[in-house]
């Protein structure tokens, strides 16, 4: 079973949320985080992304740059624009994205739950992206951003969300520049905080891992590092957990994640969609938009027209997890035999587009000459992405996109 602490936050003042907020360090390059904290002093991007204060062409992951993350960070609590509420708290995290908000509870998952596989990924990581948010997590002593995650939904659980979020004010509401909402409310009261904690603890046998999976294995490394390091270790200090968002499966909607081709591995448009005529039903759908509606049926753009493929019998495999993806019937009928695309995660030659940008991004770089072919795919389920993680599967690189994103800054989780 789960285990979710409560944990006593740093926050920004009700009028510094919008502005000392930010987007997720890992979305933007140092020339858009600088463009993005232009103007706003207090923005949680001096932290995250340091090098932006520093001179042009510095390296990001230089120690002079994790060295300004610390000043900022202290400069921060100094000045009062983050302060430290009084007593562990669980907070409520609200985004509202057109017609649809999902709300999460934000509390601190624990070290040993990720290590004995009660916290379960579907994604692979890299040890130099590990390493650098482990970096500055030991300068800063703090995990400055939440991870995101996922549960089967409790009815317990949405209850208490349901009372707190009708009957009190928010403490932050505002919309973002991207034109997302974001809506943050406090649960100090003491029966409430035992009630989650308990649920958590009998009710949600696993939580899964959305998106951060970097952050998250950087953070279970921290705990374990300043375990071994500490010959007083009880389990009890708060570098044993880390700070996560927990949303609950069925009000969380993963979007497509689409595919761009530099090159058509040496063969003329009528070769290439003779060729895939052997795995999938080709249809031209014309110069309109098309937009894939179910699953194994894929999008592409090539020439100036858009295209529906369907994939044939034999394809793709309903008894594999992995084999039933659309990502892999697409390597596995395309982008390997026909494109020579081996590796997603290495090639040059091939392109991620994330679903919240439109179908429109896609044939707007293949008209321009810089790819020769869009695919778009319909998008993975949050059924999928549990059945993958509870059988111990990775899923394919660049599978999974989740919007909005978190918002940084909201709140902060000190290891002290």
């Amino acid at each position: 079973m789960s285990i979710v602490k409560p944990f006593s936050g740093w926050r920004p003042g009700k009028e510094l949320a919008e502005s000392l907020s930010c987007l997720p360090y890992d979305v933007m390059n140092s020339e858009e985080a600088a463009l993005m904290a232009s103007g706003k002093e207090q923005s949680l991007l001096r932290i995250t992304h340091a090098e932006i204060e520093l001179s042009a062409g510095t390296d990001p992951h230089s120690p002079e740059v994790y060295e300004k993350a610390v000043d900022n960070f202290l400069k921060f609590r100094e000045k009062g624009w983050l302060n430290q509420d009084p007593a562990p708290f669980y907070y409520i995290y609200a985004q509202t994205m057109g017609e649809r908000t999902q709300y999460g509870l934000v509390g601190c998952a624990a070290c040993t739950d990720y290590e004995e596989g009660i916290i379960r990924k579907h994604e692979l990581t890299r040890p130099d992206k590990e390493e650098d948010r482990m970096v500055l997590t030991r300068y800063l002593n703090a995990n400055i951003e939440p991870v995101f995650f996922t549960y089967k939904a409790v009815p317990e659980l949405d209850a208490i969300v349901n009372q707190v979020v009708s009957t009190m004010k928010p403490e932050y509401a505002f919309t973002a520049d991207d034109g997302f909402g974001h809506q943050f409310w406090i649960i100090s009261d003491p029966e409430s905080i035992s009630e989650i904690e308990r649920l958590f603890a009998t009710k949600v046998p696993y939580t899964y891992v959305a998106d951060g999976h970097h952050r998250t294995a950087a953070a279970a490394r921290i705990g374990e590092e300043r375990k071994r390091n500490n010959p007083e270790h009880t389990g009890n200090e708060a570098y044993n957990y880390f700070m996560a968002v927990h949303f609950p499966d069925n009000q969380l909607q993963i979007m497509d994640y689409n595919r761009l081709i530099r090159d058509l591995n040496g063969m003329t448009h009528d070769e290439f969609l003779e060729r895939l005529q052997l795995s999938f039903e080709v249809v031209n759908q014309g110069e309109e938009i098309y937009r894939p509606d179910a699953l194994h049926t894929f999008s592409m753009y090539l020439a100036g027209n858009w295209y529906q493929l369907k994939a044939r019998p034999g394809t793709y495999r309903d008894d594999d997890p992995i084999g039933v993806l659309d990502v892999t019937v697409l390597s596995k009928q395309v982008l390997e035999p026909l494109l020579g695309i081996t590796d997603l995660r290495t090639s040059k030659r091939i392109d991620f587009v994330g679903g919240i940008r439109g179908l429109g991004e896609l044939s707007k770089r293949v008209d321009s000459g810089e790819m020769k072919v869009a695919f778009a795919l319909y998008p993975v389920s949050l059924s999928q992405l549990i059945t993958i993680a509870d059988s111990g599967n990775i899923m394919p690189p660049k599978t999974t996109w989740f919007e909005p994103k978190l918002r940084s800054g909201l709140v902060i989780h000190s290891l002290d």
